[in-house]
């Protein structure tokens, strides 16, 4: 029996060219589309896929909260992740929400291929940059710890916020943190967005001056 697929994605073209792209896969066979969390979730019932290629950011339910409830009904049916996210937050969310896999959207055809055929074999699988990413975060001696050591005026920011604030500090820019955090250059922008925001200040120059006053920018 193919593997079926159901492909979640808001973006038309996107589902379209998954679509032809598995189109000549053995094996593989994509029986439904969805537009949002709630269709996902609906089609799901109907189609009983063997895996869902699940999108992250939808309008009305996003894929997090699709994937939650997908797994708590169908635990046999894997979700794997294609996402353009690939920032700490929205990996390990999917993955506290069960998904059994995590890759980005400019992933290839084979790549796309053997995780579908892993994850629907109850494999956990994760794209290079997202396996590597992993690793890292669970390495770093600060990655418990530096919440606790946050400064009470920077207590709003998340650790990776806290940690890019500090890069800022140091006189980084977006490039160069993108290549130490092995982060995309638009999840670093988000990022700095979110910081100033939460700082409340109007660019990234005033955020470095609160920033150093605190006693942040000081490299090794």
């Amino acid at each position: 029996m193919p593997i079926k697929v159901l492909i979640a994605d808001d973006h038309v073209f996107y589902r379209e060219g998954v679509r032809a792209l598995l189109s000549n896969v053995p094996d593989v066979e994509v029986v439904g589309e969805a537009n949002n969390g709630e269709e996902a979730i609906a089609q799901t019932k109907d189609l009983q896929p063997n895996v869902i290629l699940m999108d992250l950011k939808m309008p009305g339910m996003n894929g997090i909260d699709a994937t939650r409830k997908i797994n708590e009904v169908y635990p046999n049916i894997g979700v794997l992740v294609i996402t353009m996210f690939d920032d700490d937050d929205s990996v390990f969310a999917a993955m506290r929400a069960g998904a059994r896999g995590y890759l980005l959207k400019d992933a290839d055809k084979d790549e796309v291929v053997r995780a579908i055929v892993a994850v629907e074999r109850g494999e956990a699988i994760f794209s290079p940059a997202i396996a590597k990413r992993m690793m890292q975060y669970f390495s770093a001696p600060s990655a418990s710890s530096n919440k606790k050591g946050q400064p009470s005026e920077f207590a709003e920011l998340t650790e990776r916020e806290y940690e890019i604030l500090d890069l800022i500090a140091q006189g980084d820019n977006n490039t160069v943190i993108a290549n130490k955090l092995s982060l995309s250059i638009k999840t670093v922008q988000n990022y700095v967005s979110s910081i100033l925001t939460k700082l409340q200040v109007a660019d990234r120059s005033q955020a470095i001056v609160r920033a150093r006053e605190a006693g942040l920018g000081k490299k090794d």
